[in-house]
């Protein structure tokens, strides 16, 4: 018997309103057409969501990032309710920006666990997989039952900053949090050295960057983030490795949220330049001068159709 083989054309690709504009580049990049769907408000702000296209038995794909506000989250359950009551095959969650995933232990009493109830919601409504970049924590992949990628944008901005050529280029953890991914960062800058900062929090918006471990003098450092918040944090790091003789300094980060003033704190702080993704709309959040906006539509593209071809996805990462 000869086994079929997948077909891109047959998969449906879906978009709620937190990615439109990335949903569109993704679709660009398989070559498929943006499926139809209304997501809408009833008079009384309840989501509407009716899906316009025949899905049963095909791969549905929804790329919606779960952001504030809450609606965005829900607006992916709805969804994928949809598609599993009209019959869908297979549902895959593409969220590039998982939110609620910073609680994702118990630090003190009484405190949920975020990160596990978000990822309860999107398995109860309805998925089979779930496609996400760059997780605040690493161990909130094992929070699903079901299959979980979690894609790295690292050769994205590596990349970047390699081609800039910078002069003495020093990778900056601004937490002990950031070591990791500053490390797996580092390796795509040939030549480069890494530090770290020991980090105390004083409050939620603001932190005490006081203790440098490593050498940054006449150097250009690169502070390198999961997401970009209040700034806070990569703000008071810039301003301690200049004090320390840095020669500029730049930062990047995977997600750009843009809390509250954090833009007009960007744009009056030291940084040179902040370089994010798109996982988060940038338009809509109103980035400095100062931001660069990079891609992620091809990384996760090509992840989408490595899973309706049945290929593996880790080999996007092991690849130079």
């Amino acid at each position: 018997m000869i086994k079929e083989v997948p077909s891109l054309r047959e998969a449906k690709l879906f978009s709620g309103n937190s990615n439109p504009v990335l949903a569109k580049d993704i679709a660009d990049y398989l070559k498929l057409p943006l499926s139809e769907a209304l997501v809408s408000r009833f008079p009384d702000e309840e989501i509407q969501v009716r899906c316009l296209e025949n899905v049963r038995g095909k791969d549905v794909f929804i790329v919606q990032s779960t952001f504030s506000p809450a609606e965005n989250l829900f607006e992916l359950l709805i969804m994928m309710d949809a598609v599993r009551r009209a019959s869908a095959r297979t549902i895959c969650a593409v969220v590039p920006f998982f939110g609620y995933a910073r609680q994702d232990r118990k630090t003190k009493s009484r405190e949920p666990i975020t990160a596990k109830l978000v990822a309860n919601l999107i398995t109860v409504a309805g998925a089979t997989r779930v496609i996400s970049v760059d997780l605040h924590a690493g161990q909130i992949q094992g929070f699903f039952d079901i299959p979980m990628d979690n894609l790295t944008v690292v050769k994205i901005l590596g990349k970047y900053f390699r081609d800039k050529n910078l002069k003495k280029p020093v990778v900056v953890a601004p937490d002990v949090g950031a070591v990791q991914r500053a490390t797996d960062f580092a390796k795509e800058i040939p030549g480069s050295t890494q530090a770290i900062f020991v980090k105390k929090r004083l409050s939620p918006e603001e932190v005490d960057t006081s203790r440098l471990i490593g050498e940054v003098n006449g150097k250009s450092v690169i502070l390198v983030d999961d997401a970009i918040h209040t700034g806070g944090t990569l703000i008071s790091a810039a301003q301690e490795v200049l004090k320390r003789g840095a020669k500029e300094v730049y930062a990047t980060a995977v997600h750009g949220v843009f809390a509250k003033d954090s833009v007009d704190k960007i744009n009056n702080s030291p940084l040179k330049e902040l370089v994010i993704t798109d996982t988060v709309p940038s338009t809509e959040r109103q980035p400095s001068e100062k931001v660069t906006v990079l891609s992620v539509a091809p990384l996760v593209g090509e992840a989408i159709k490595r899973i309706i071809l049945h290929e593996s996805v880790s080999e996007l990462f092991e690849k130079d």
